[in-house]
């Protein structure tokens, strides 16, 4: 029978919590401590983590926060993220399951909000940035971090084509100027972009989400047949570990 996608999202990742609290490319990185920075001076009475994954942006807002919330669809996950928190000492971390599209919050909840490596899986962009927007005060903070489409369509092809044979639970990396309307579409107003290259090793990545033997192998045929110049823009390596884009952006609530 037929999933939702909400519960192929589910499937995905519920199983897999424990990998992703554990993850060293979702544990670390300038731009996680980016946010950390920005959160360090906001200082936030009440802020979101929307996608919480293994809860590594809940654990860096939670040092500065008074609370926070680590929202995520895979009960599994939000199940890992609490006792994580608790392993840690951070008892200003709650926990919510749901689904970005549709949050069990009453408007303007937070006064802080961030999204990283999420919303590369929700089945509708323009409703959870909506969403995002109305649980938020006016002039709240809000950062997203994903991964980001190049805007040529050769490379944007290729890229969204190994992401989805590694998970199915993938929708679509977003270029640049895909965000920036959206985001204003939704009552953002964006103050500025980073962006930066992010290696990914390929076999922990397909590792991670459990990826099947039949689309790790479609994966590394599409490496291998590609143009030299998407080979070279991905950084394509003899083993399939590969370079992409990431962008991170810092709005405010209009």
């Amino acid at each position: 029978m037929p999933r939702s996608h909400d519960d192929v999202v589910q499937d995905q990742f519920g199983p897999r919590a424990a990998a992703y609290v554990q993850s060293t490319v979702h544990a670390v990185g300038e731009d996680l401590d980016a946010l950390e920075s920005l959160a360090r001076r906001v200082a936030p009475k009440r802020a979101l983590d929307l996608g919480a994954g293994g809860g590594h942006v809940a654990y860096r807002l939670a040092l500065h926060a008074s609370s926070v919330v680590a929202l995520d669809l895979s009960a599994e996950m939000i199940a890992a993220v609490a006792s994580a928190a608790r392993d840690r000492g951070l008892a200003n971390i709650e926990t919510c399951v749901a689904a970005a599209e549709d949050m069990p919050f009453e408007a303007e909840a937070f006064d802080f909000l961030a999204c990283r490596f999420s919303a590369h899986h929700w089945r509708d962009l323009e409703a959870g940035l909506r969403e995002a927007r109305r649980t938020l005060q006016i002039g709240a903070t809000a950062i997203f971090i994903d991964v980001v489409s190049p805007a040529q369509a050769t490379l944007d092809t290729h890229l969204q084509a190994v992401e989805l044979l590694r998970d199915p639970s993938h929708v679509r990396d977003y270029t640049t100027i895909q965000w920036q309307v959206e985001l204003a579409r939704a009552g953002f107003s964006v103050r500025k972009f980073e962006t930066r290259r992010l290696r990914m090793d390929f076999s922990t990545w397909v590792a991670r989400i459990q990826t099947s033997e039949a689309h790790r192998i479609a994966i590394r045929s599409l490496q291998q047949q590609s143009t030299s110049g998407t080979a070279a823009y991905f950084e394509i390596e003899p083993d399939g570990s590969f370079t992409l884009d990431t962008l991170q952006i810092e709005a405010m609530a209009a």
